[in-house]
C-alpha cells in the first residue's frame, strides 16, 4: 500500500477514534459521571503516558525552564486545557455528541478569525480567496446558530434501546433534551471552548519560539493542568461517591480518553501530518461527523434534523476557509534559491576541505538527529478533547 492510500486508511481510523471519543465521552455523563473529576482523571492519565516518554526522549538534552515562562506555561494550561475541557464537557452533557463533532469543524475557522484579529492573518476581500475565507467564517456562524436556535423534528434512530442507559440516563435525556434554554446555552459554551482552544493554538507559535521543545511544553502543561482540574473538581464536587471509578461507562471514557485518544491517534495525526499535510487532515473531519451520527443512530440516541443543518453549514465554512488558505499558498512567490559555490565545502570546525567520509557522517548524523525529533514530535501534542490539526 503506497503513501496516499496509507494516508486515507490513518485518517478514517483517526475520524473513528474521535467518533468514539464523542459518544463515549456522552454516555459516561449521561450515566451521571461528574464533568469535572473526568477531567481530572483524563489528565492525569494522559500525563502518566506523557511523563515517561518525556524521561526517554529528553533525558540527556532538556533545556533549562525560567520562572516566567513557567509561569506562562501555567497561564496556556488554565486557558487551553483546563477552562476549554470543563467547558467542552459541560456542553457536551447539556446537548449531545453530534452537535461535539460538528463544532469541531469551526476551530479551524475560529483559529483563522482570531489570527486575523491579532494582525496574523491578512485578509483581501477583492480577492477570491479573501471572499472564501471571508464565506467560511460566516457560514460557521450560521451553522452555529442554527444548532442553537433551530431543533427541528427529530430522527428516529435504528435502535430505540439506549445503549449506555443506566440510572438517571433517562431522566437526564428529557431535561436536556426538552429544556431549549440548556440546549442553546450548551452550544454557546461549545463554541467558547472551542474559541479558547484556538486561541491557544494561536499561542502555541509565540510560546514555541520562546521554547521550541513542544514534549517538555506539552508535559508540563499537561501536569498544571492536572493539577488546575484537581483543585476545580475539588471545589465543585463535595461528594466523594462522585470521585469512585467503577467497572462501567465512566472508567471506560476516562481511559480511552486518557490514552486511546492521546496515545494512538496524536500520534497518528502527527504521521498523517506529516506526510499529507494539516490540510489533509482537516479535511477528514466532516468524516468524523458523519461516523458520528451514524453510531448516535445505532446506540439509540436522539439526532435533531437543526444539528443537521447546522452541520452542513460548519462543514461548509470549514471548506471554505481551508480551500482560501489553498489559494493563498498558491499565490505566495516562490522562496529564492541559492547560488551553488564553485569551492568545495570546508568542514566547519577545522576549515578544510570535507572528505566523502566526513560527508557520510554528517549525513547519518543528521538522519540520526531527524529521526529523533520526528519521535519527540509524535507525542508533542496536547491532550485535549477537541482537534489538533490546524496547520
Amino acid at each position: 500500500m503506497d503513501i496516499r492510500k496509507k494516508a486515507y486508511v490513518v485518517a478514517i481510523i483517526i475520524q473513528l477514534i474521535y467518533a468514539g471519543m464523542y459518544v463515549v465521552s456522552k454516555a459516561a455523563f449521561n450515566h451521571g459521571m461528574s464533568t469535572f473529576v473526568f477531567i481530572f482523571y483524563r489528565q492525569a492519565a494522559a500525563t502518566v503516558l506523557l511523563l515517561p516518554l518525556a524521561i526517554v526522549l529528553e533525558r540527556r538534552n532538556a533545556p533549562s525552564m525560567p520562572f516566567r515562562l513557567f509561569l506562562k506555561l501555567f497561564f496556556y494550561a488554565l486557558l487551553g486545557n483546563t477552562l476549554t475541557m470543563n467547558m467542552y464537557n459541560i456542553s457536551l452533557k447539556y446537548t449531545s455528541a453530534t452537535v461535539a463533532s460538528a463544532t469541531s469543524n469551526s476551530v479551524p475557522v475560529v483559529t483563522f478569525f482570531l489570527a486575523v484579529l491579532l494582525r496574523l492573518e491578512v485578509v483581501r476581500l477583492r480577492s477570491p480567496s479573501g471572499m472564501a475565507k471571508a464565506a467560511g467564517v460566516a457560514l460557521c456562524l450560521a451553522g452555529v446558530l442554527t444548532i442553537a436556535l433551530y431543533t427541528g423534528p427529530s430522527m428516529s434512530p435504528v435502535n430505540h434501546h439506549r445503549a449506555f442507559a443506566g440510572s438517571g440516563a433517562a431522566e437526564h435525556h428529557a431535561t436536556t433534551s426538552s429544556s431549549k434554554g440548556t440546549w442553546i446555552k450548551g452550544t454557546f459554551l461549545m463554541l467558547l471552548s472551542n474559541t479558547t482552544w484556538s486561541l491557544w493554538i494561536v499561542l502555541q507559535a509565540s510560546l514555541l519560539k520562546e521554547y521550541p521543545n513542544k514534549l517538555l511544553s506539552t508535559l508540563v502543561q499537561c501536569m498544571l493542568s492536572t493539577a488546575q482540574s484537581f483543585l476545580l473538581a475539588v471545589a465543585v464536587e463535595r461528594n466523594p461517591a462522585a470521585w469512585k471509578l467503577k467497572l462501567d461507562v465512566g472508567l471506560l471514557a476516562v481511559g480511552y480518553s486518557g490514552f486511546v485518544v492521546t496515545g494512538v491517534s496524536f500520534y497518528l495525526q502527527a504521521w498523517c501530518i506529516e506526510k499529507r499535510g494539516p490540510v489533509f487532515l482537516a479535511m477528514s473531519n466532516p468524516l468524523g461527523l458523519l461516523l458520528t451520527i451514524f453510531c448516535s443512530f445505532f446506540l439509540g440516541e436522539i439526532v435533531h434534523l437543526g444539528s443537521l443543518l447546522g452541520s452542513a453549514l460548519l462543514v461548509g465554512g470549514l471548506y471554505s476557509v481551508l480551500w482560501g488558505k489553498s489559494k493563498d499558498h498558491l499565490h505566495q512567490p516562490p522562496p529564492p534559491q541559492p547560488q551553488p559555490s564553485q569551492e568545495a565545502p570546508k568542514h566547519q570546525s577545522t576549515g578544510g576541505v570535507c572528505s566523502n567520509d566526513d560527508d557520510d557522517e554528517e549525513k547519518q548524523q543528521q538522519h540520526k538527529d531527524g529521526e529523533e525529533t520526528q519521535l519527540k514530535d509524535l507525542f508533542a501534542m496536547e491532550a485535549s478533547p477537541l482537534r489538533h490539526q490546524v496547520g
